[in-house]
């Protein structure tokens, strides 16, 4: 009895599902093999630079997680991104919905705005220190300066973007603000708002180790810190390998958690606000385009 062949959308899939998993693999396995490469072919056996083999900080990072050493400094990291990420939700999301929605705000904020922005975050690091002395607060100032516009700028950009007629027709049927946040304004800058979060992690995440490095003890800019003053370069490999696992792990988790599921390029339905029944007239006056969900 002949076998039946596979279909052929399932072994499209199957490829596809092969070729997702395998080419992110062999590109991992090039850059070890280039590493590996070049510490045997430009490195002296002897010199201390042999210690930054990926082998010898493989085993490293084995024998650091058997131990759990990198424990309580992953929790501190994770804690101070997750509370930075808090503060700078909190300030930035205001802010740029007024930004966006006050024209006057803007003109008279804007432009101080832009200039705050254009420094960098680590060159606040000795007011930072002064203001609030050593210990987990600079760090956290310090993460939320730098992830705050990236929030900010993408919910002003929403608000902006925000079709008037929508907002108009809220107002004419005498919808509370609450009504109008709910039900018009935050569906319509949800994926600006997302994706401004996401943008601020990884910020967060790169200014964190640096700011680890202030007069903390614990955190994985700290580990750093203390892997080469104990000439233990291995570690100091290991923890920069857990570095950029942590980032993108996060920076996938964010990508599933916040990034927005598009919806078909419609119209969609007509607010469900208390005192708008019957609105869909007014609605269907409104011009013909995507709107932004």
């Amino acid at each position: 009895m002949q076998q039946a062949r596979p279909r052929p959308d399932l072994r499209a899939r199957v490829g596809g599902v092969a070729a997702t998993v395998a080419l992110p693999v062999l590109g991992g396995v090039l850059a070890v093999a280039l590493w590996w490469a070049a510490v045997r072919l430009f490195v002296e056996p002897g010199s201390f630079l042999a210690a930054f083999a990926p082998d010898r900080g493989a085993r490293a990072l084995a024998d650091l997680l058997a131990e759990g050493a990198l424990n309580r400094h992953v929790a501190a990291s994770l804690k101070r991104i997750l509370v930075g990420l808090l503060i700078a939700a909190a300030i930035g999301i205001p802010f740029g919905l007024a930004l966006g929605g006050l024209p006057v705000f803007n003109r008279v904020a804007g432009p101080v705005a832009s200039f705050v922005r254009m420094v960098s975050p680590l060159s606040w690091t000795p007011l930072a220190i002064i203001w609030f002395g050593v210990g987990d607060q600079p760090v956290y100032f310090l993460i939320a300066i730098g992830a705050v516009w990236p929030i900010a700028l993408s919910t002003s950009a929403g608000v902006a973007a925000l079709d008037p007629q929508w907002l108009m027709l809220g107002r004419s049927l005498r919808a509370t603000p609450f009504e109008m946040m709910r039900t018009i304004v935050w569906p319509g800058i949800r994926s600006d708002v997302l994706t401004g979060l996401r943008l601020a992690l990884t910020t967060a995440w790169i200014i964190l180790v640096p700011a680890e490095m202030l007069g903390v003890d614990s955190g994985l800019g700290y580990f750093i810190l203390d892997s080469r003053d104990r000439f233990a370069y291995s570690d100091l490999v290991a923890a920069i390998v857990v570095i950029g696992a942590l980032g993108f792990v996060l920076d996938r988790a964010a990508h599933i958690l916040l990034t927005p599921r598009r919806r078909a390029a419609q119209r969609p339905s007509a607010p469900v606000v208390p005192g708008l029944a019957g609105a869909e007239g007014a609605l269907q006056r409104a011009d013909t385009g995507e709107y932004r969900i």
